[in-house]
């Protein structure tokens, strides 16, 4: 069995992106209301949208990541079966789903170094900027005592840009 991967992207990519890499579980974290179509080879059952904005503190107007939004997330990918890679959109792919991406990695792979992950993050996708409300929310709910946290911080903010390019993170 080959190596299980989490791609990212951007909405603007989802279908392509799909087709490319034979995702058949897809996790969407976007702006409440805003139209996202499941592409045909993704079943409902293995889709999760989690709405909310792209934000760190309230805001009006805005729905603010919480404790729910990130248990959705870990539930889910924890029923992922890891036979076809899973794929993490937002709507530029650069925040909240690389957030999601590292979640769900050191969630799946508790014995791997917060930080390792963190860089290959860096590695792979030069302008990820990972919400750091996500990841301190599932850094405290996962027990990994501020590492995750940390790991973010310490790779920094990614290159600015108007959307990312899709990356894939493997699961080791």
């Amino acid at each position: 069995m080959s190596v299980p991967r989490i791609h990212v992207c951007p909405l603007s990519k989802v279908p392509e992106t799909v087709r490319a890499i034979g995702a058949r579980s897809l996790v969407t974290l976007i702006n409440e209301g805003t139209p996202v179509t499941r592409p045909p080879a993704i079943a409902a059952e293995k889709h999760l949208v989690v709405a909310i904005s792209d934000i760190v503190e309230e805001a009006p107007g805005h729905t603010l990541p919480s404790e729910s939004h990130v248990e959705n997330l870990l539930t889910f990918v924890r029923r992922w079966d890891q036979e076809a890679p899973l794929l993490i959109h937002c709507w530029a792919g650069v925040s909240r789903s690389t957030a999601a991406a590292f979640i769900a990695a050191c969630d799946l792979r508790p014995h791997r170094d917060e930080a390792e992950i963190a860089q290959a993050v860096r590695t792979n996708s030069p302008t990820a900027t990972p919400n750091a409300r996500l990841v301190a929310i599932a850094d405290a709910m996962l027990g990994r005592n501020g590492r995750m946290a940390a790991a973010i911080e310490k790779i920094g903010r990614g290159r600015t840009c108007f959307e990312g390019v899709p990356f894939a993170l493997e699961l080791h």
